[in-house]
């Protein structure tokens, strides 16, 4: 997003990041600025939000566009200090919190209204609302909101085709945030009864939840995994030309079937047939595609008779991964969605 951002807006365009790297310059010419190491959520909403805080008010810029829930008092401050600030819902946080099996349950009762109400009232008070489905959009104010869907940019994947399907390695992949919620132990387990094909799951992600990381390491299918930790995008499109399937098999959470992440139209986009969990949204565009297998994500041998499926029919398995990225090409794309958010920019920058 940010490269498209920078050569329309080549003079603002400044993303503030919390990671202890420092600042740089990214290839594309834009600054990122480092406010501080990254922190546990708690210190995050507190202190981290503080220094975000400070960092944006002192380059006074027309525009601050954040994501993080945690930030929204924060942003509620920025606007009031004459900063036009723009609320990006990435998914129903309100859900998520309730459905988060980390938290006491009591906390997973008590957070939902308390999400919900700094929501409701931060958009009372934001210049704009960016939802990145329309369910989600629907809770805001239609007159400040936008839908904007987080889809791949097709000029990362124009040149990841990479070796034709049937000489490539018996490697799936799953790329994103690695927990116990979007289903690692039934890869794993998957991946272990997929064992008799020699099939090997690639891991590119990082485990926020360091007893989600412990869990996995020990079970028996880690040994059949190539674990590439957090990659950059052009090492995700790289991973992606490598491999014979993208695995996106998130366990049946409510506020998961709603979504629609960003690494379903990545793998369309590098020409991989999904074994995707079976929901309606999903199903809906991969089943009209015909780019991908469902499953349940509950049942691990599906999971592997899916895999074994793809690795034992390779022409099919291109095919299939062909359909996905004509779609992602033609319709499933960024550069589809970033328009609207534009719209909102030059309105708010009065162009």
């Amino acid at each position: 997003m940010m490269d498209s951002l920078h050569s329309r807006y080549p003079c603002g365009a400044l993303l503030l990041v919390q990671d202890g790297l420092g600042n740089e310059f990214d290839k594309a010419g834009y600054k990122v600025i480092d406010t501080g190491p990254r922190m546990r959520r708690l210190k995050r909403v507190f202190f981290g939000g503080y220094l975000m805080f400070r960092e944006v008010l002192k380059l006074r810029p027309k525009i601050a566009h954040f994501h993080d829930p945690e930030l929204i008092p924060w942003a509620v401050l920025l606007q009031l200090c004459g900063i036009s600030v723009i609320y990006d819902v990435h998914e129903d946080y309100p859900a998520a919190v309730a459905e988060n099996g980390r938290l006491p349950y009591l906390l997973q009762r008590v957070f939902p209204p308390v999400v919900l109400f700094f929501e409701w009232f931060g958009s009372m008070i934001f210049s704009g609302i960016v939802a990145v489905t329309p369910q989600i959009a629907a809770r805001f104010r239609t007159n400040k909101t936008v839908v904007v869907r987080n889809w791949p940019i097709i000029a990362e994947y124009e040149n990841s085709v990479g070796r034709p399907m049937i000489a490539r390695q018996h490697e799936v992949a799953y790329i994103g945030t690695i927990t116990l919620n979007r289903n690692v132990i039934g890869m794993l387990d998957a991946i272990h009864l997929a064992r008799d094909v020699d099939a090997v799951l690639r891991l590119a992600g990082d485990f926020p939840v360091q007893l989600d990381e412990e869990k996995a390491r020990v079970h028996c299918g880690w040994e059949r995994v190539k674990f590439d930790g957090r990659i950059s995008r052009g090492e995700v499109a790289d991973l992606l030309s490598s491999v014979r399937a993208g695995l996106l098999v998130l366990k049946p959470i409510k506020h998961e079937t709603l979504t629609l992440p960003i690494k379903l139209f990545e793998y369309m986009a590098a020409g991989l047939p999904v074994v995707y969990s079976d929901f309606p949204v999903w199903r809906e565009i991969v089943g009209e595609v015909r780019c991908g297998l469902p499953v349940d994500p509950l049942k691990p041998e599906e999971i592997a008779d899916a895999i074994r499926w793809i690795l034992e029919n390779p022409e099919e398995a291109a095919e299939m991964g062909q359909r996905g990225r004509e779609a992602a090409f033609t319709r499933y794309n960024w550069e589809s969605q970033v328009k609207g958010l534009f719209c909102l920019y030059d309105k708010l920058l009065e162009i």
